[in-house]
């Protein structure tokens, strides 16, 4: 990501020359003096499998139908989920059992999708407090991100009513052991 700033840097644009695209993927915009760290493994083709446990205290899952909710068996089979990268700091999620991927639509709402395409990616950050958050890579409400939510209750909040602070948008991915 540094190297990509980097390269920005030394063709004239700054940082805040940067669309917000462009700025979601270069979360450590630096000074080109900085040294510039691998990030080969982010560059597409990696696979984590995990299960992303929400701060409401829910499992992610992709059901066999291609419906998105939490669940809070720890042991659910449809929450075990690959994380493919697909570009530096986008990822594709897709759930291992019933093989449909985690998509979001124009108007934010999260469904299951079984061949991959752009509403399937997400912009992957890893925040402050140490929880990932996934914001749609391809969708905005109003020029702000939408993000991939689970609210108190489990249910999928619409993008366009999340926000980056709140809990129901961080997640952490647990291996699977």
């Amino acid at each position: 990501m540094e190297y990509l700033c980097i390269q920005l840097l030394s063709t004239g644009t700054t940082c805040n020359d940067m669309t917000p695209e462009q700025m979601a993927t270069n979360v450590n915009c630096s000074s080109p003096e900085r040294h510039t760290r691998s990030y080969d493994y982010m560059e597409g083709g990696d696979v984590r499998v995990r299960r992303l446990f929400c701060r409401t205290q829910w499992y992610m899952r992709i059901d066999k139908r291609g419906k998105v909710k939490g669940t809070r068996e720890a042991n659910n089979n449809y929450s075990i989920l690959e994380i493919r990268t697909v570009a530096v700091g986008i990822v594709a999620i897709k759930g291992v059992e019933s093989e449909y991927f985690l998509a979001m639509n124009k108007s934010g709402r999260l469904y299951g999708k079984k061949v991959c395409n752009e509403d399937c990616n997400f912009i992957e950050l890893i925040e402050e407090n140490h929880y990932n958050t996934y914001a749609s890579a391809k969708w905005t409400h109003k020029g702000k991100e939408m993000f991939v939510t689970l609210n108190h209750k489990g249910v999928p909040m619409k993008g366009k009513k999340t926000k980056k602070e709140h809990r129901a948008s961080h997640f952490l991915p647990l291996a699977i052991s």
